[in-house]
């Protein structure tokens, strides 16, 4: 069961190329350690979730990955799942919901992001299509308990089929457990309007995925459930940067300012 705590704070552990990607320097070693670090990081300035993601693999693969990105981010995930006081997820960027629930069932994390899980948008990778008919009989058929956040208007692309916000959220929450927006691209701020938009559309765990820094989290902060946080995290918040760890406290401190100033209660849960 996941259980996170109101205006959660999930920190994205960012992976350094895999094997098989343009960038990738033959260090394996190294994917796992800088991981852990990150991770080790967020944790002692008391995120409340962690993701990992194939971040740094750009060009991605518009859907299915191929076997040594699978293998890899399963590797990395069930370590920091083992080292972490926290709920872990994966996303295997850019698309493959199958491999992330596998992973996610196989490794014990507890939750998976999907950028397109209905409908359709065209993206840099070209065409991306909803598979939710698919991941959803796949967690079925592992018996898995893992929970599947879906974007809704997802970032770095133009949708085909929902033109309207509104509706997009109000279809994904039939068939996911939490809904995610984002601003247009990553670490660009998410619109409020467009949170409470989708606040309108959906009683179920609302999150904000892109853009949050301590300067604009009180703007978005009643109308969500919880804050996916990358960009901000990184030296100068260039997304391909290490982690400043000088960053993550000022956005912890400001967290705890706020929930203090509202009174924390029991948020995101799936049983």
């Amino acid at each position: 069961m996941l259980t996170l705590p109101d205006k959660a704070v999930i920190a994205c552990v960012h992976l350094p190329p895999t094997p098989g990607s343009p960038g990738y320097d033959g260090r394996i070693d190294h994917i796992y350690d800088s991981a852990l670090r990150d991770a080790e990081v967020f944790l002692r300035h008391g995120v409340d979730a962690l993701i990992v993601e194939n971040f740094r693999d750009a060009p991605f693969h518009p859907d299915t990955v191929p076997v040594e990105t699978a293998a890899t981010v399963a590797g990395v995930t069930r370590e920091v799942v083992r080292m972490s006081t926290v709920p872990t997820g994966v996303a295997v960027l850019r698309n493959d919901a199958s491999a992330a629930l596998a992973i996610a069932t196989a490794t014990g994390a507890h939750f998976i992001r999907v950028n397109v899980h209905v409908g359709a948008v065209l993206s840099e990778q070209g065409l991306l299509t909803g598979r939710s008919h698919e991941t959803l009989r796949l967690r079925r058929a592992l018996g898995s308990d893992v929970a599947i956040f879906a974007d809704a208007r997802v970032k770095h692309s133009q949708p085909f089929v929902y033109q309207d916000l509104a509706t997009e959220v109000r279809d994904l929450s039939q068939r996911a457990d939490g809904i995610i927006v984002s601003g247009e691209l990553t670490g660009l701020e998410t619109s409020p309007q467009d949170l409470l938009t989708a606040r309108g559309a959906t009683a179920g765990p609302l999150l904000v995925g892109s853009g949050v820094t301590p300067g604009n989290l009180a703007s978005v902060y009643e109308h969500a459930d919880g804050f996916i946080v990358g960009s901000h995290f990184k030296v100068d918040g260039v997304p391909g940067n290490p982690v400043d760890e000088s960053r993550v406290a000022g956005l912890m401190e400001r967290v705890r300012a706020l929930r203090d100033a509202a009174g924390a209660h029991s948020g995101v849960t799936r049983a």
